[in-house]
């Protein structure tokens, strides 16, 4: 069974030499679950993580109703790149790359994923440096790469900054990477938040993410998972209310309108379209 996302809401990471917490994976429903070959496992298990996400992760992709599963292999300049491939198991989504650099960097992606016969799986790239989210747009722009996350805390270190909370030294570089997943096609999932514990921490940041054009955000604990998925769903609330907008406005356009007063604001097509994006997202998820 192969599950190709519906979204990247909720993007929930494990690591991939932890079987029994790989295999917890679906209890908290996120919309894509990761088996990560990458940081989370050390050196001297890379080999052991392999067969462990190859074996689990076909038992997660599995799961009707499940979520998609992607495996994040090393970066294309590890000595590990090319082996992590075999921890793809049948079914899975697509692979995660993480510190992705050039577009030639994504050439050579698809061709092991082609090499391993993986191809067609999506790629989910990783903006995480300096030069990654410099060139973010040309990195992007490759049909396989259907999202992109970006990571902060590795983005900070490689500038040699600072990471705060309050996040103001990476705000221009996450809204670059939304304008690049924006002008790509490709949905944009912000960075983590490393203090699992501050639900109210990480609900600000992902609906803040919201407004600069962002679809989901990176979870590293399941509690997590439930919080990003109420910020990036829409509420009946804003359902009921983009419809009924959306209604009004096509029967205003239908008497030869193109503005009409709405609820005490004037509404032209460009604020209608959020509302035409919520409604097909909705429908399309029904």
């Amino acid at each position: 069974m192969h599950h190709t996302p519906r979204s990247y809401r909720s993007v929930l990471f494990a690591p991939g030499n932890r079987a029994e917490v790989l295999r917890k994976l679906p209890r908290s429903s996120p919309s894509v679950a990761v088996l990560d070959l990458e940081d989370a496992v050390p050196n001297a298990h890379k080999a052991e993580a392999r067969l462990i996400t190859n074996e689990v992760g076909a038992e997660l992709a599995a799961i009707a109703g499940g979520p998609a599963v992607f495996v994040r292999i090393n970066a294309v300049v590890s000595p590990h790149f090319e082996a992590d491939f075999a921890g793809v198991p049948a079914g899975a989504a697509g692979v995660a790359v993480p510190k992705l650099e050039s577009r030639d960097q994504v050439g050579e992606v698809v061709a092991q994923l082609e090499r391993s016969g993986l191809g067609g799986l999506h790629i989910m790239a990783g903006l995480e440096t300096a030069l990654g989210v410099h060139r973010a747009a040309e990195i992007l722009d490759d049909p396989l790469v259907t999202a992109a996350y970006f990571g902060a805390e590795d983005f900070a270190a490689d500038m040699g900054g600072v990471r705060t909370r309050s996040n103001l030294e990476v705000l221009h570089f996450r809204s670059s990477v939304a304008l690049a997943a924006r002008v790509t096609g490709t949905t944009a999932i912000d960075q983590i938040v490393a203090d699992f514990g501050d639900d109210e921490r990480f609900s600000e940041e992902a609906e803040f993410s919201k407004t600069l054009g962002y679809g989901g955000k990176l979870c590293i604990h399941p509690a997590q998972v439930r919080l990003a998925n109420e910020a990036f769903t829409p509420s009946e609330t804003e359902i009921a209310q983009a419809r009924s907008l959306v209604a009004v406005y096509d029967e205003a356009l239908a008497a030869g309108h193109a503005s009409i007063a709405h609820e005490g604001q004037m509404i032209d097509e460009a604020l209608v379209r959020r509302s035409r994006s919520i409604v097909a997202e909705v429908d399309g998820l029904a």
